[in-house]
């Protein structure tokens, strides 16, 4: 007779594991919520073994964080091809389908709360921030932004941030609505900005000119028109 004989895991691979576990116990219910207890039981080992490769609690979760930051950041990689607001609507769609699989551990990530309190946590998060500004950035061929297209792309990050966070506390709003709203929240906050500074105009008139009538930029207009009425 075959005995099955089990695989023991190196040290990288078992840290690597738990981080796994712990992210899909953090995607259904707050860290805060989630025991060492459960994240070992869910690996298959016990208790103090999961001390011997993280610490305490708090490591083990900034761990995990590190790695959905990082794949949170990647979401706003884009190829610079085609019209700029389909290239923000892909971006949105991939930021939003993060926002779905880690609900609970993403709003307890914004919120914050006793197991994201540590400096290391809230430089990860702004690192998330960055990564998006300075691809935003890229996407209009821009290395050093004037202040107020800096205020623009700052706020519109936040303002994705906030809605995502409402948005989980009920999904009241079609996902597919919000992550359009939201690219045509980009554009009026740049035609808002322009009302005031000739140099965004001149940013607005040149994100505008190859945008195609049926595109997230040209529907928006659309709309506009519609509501302005005859």
């Amino acid at each position: 007779m075959r005995t099955e004989v089990r695989r023991r895991m190196g040290v990288e691979e078992r840290r690597q594991q738990l981080i796994g576990v712990a992210l899909e116990l953090f995607s259904r219910r707050s860290p805060d919520e989630v025991s060492i207890d459960e994240i070992a039981a869910a690996a298959g080992i016990s208790r103090p073994l999961v001390y011997h490769y993280f610490p305490g609690k708090l490591s083990l979760y900034e761990a995990a964080l590190t790695r959905a930051s990082e794949d949170l950041a990647a979401r706003f990689v884009e190829p610079h091809e085609g019209p700029l607001g389909t290239r923000l609507l892909r971006v949105m769609h991939r930021f939003f389908d993060f926002v779905d699989e880690h609900g609970p551990g993403f709003s307890a990530l914004m919120r914050g709360g006793p197991a994201v309190g540590s400096s290391r946590t809230n430089a990860l998060i702004d690192g998330v921030r960055q990564a998006a500004y300075v691809q935003i950035l890229s996407h209009l061929n821009i290395e050093n932004p004037p202040a107020r297209l800096e205020l623009v792309v700052r706020s519109w990050i936040s303002l994705a941030e906030s809605t995502a966070l409402i948005w989980l506390e009920g999904r009241r709003i079609p996902r597919r609505e919000l992550e359009a709203q939201l690219v045509h929240d980009f554009a009026a906050l740049t035609a808002v900005s322009a009302a005031y500074d000739e140099e965004m105009a001149a940013l607005l008139r040149e994100m505008i000119a190859d945008e195609p009538k049926d595109g997230p930029f040209g529907e928006l207009m659309g709309r506009l028109i519609t509501l302005a009425g005859p």
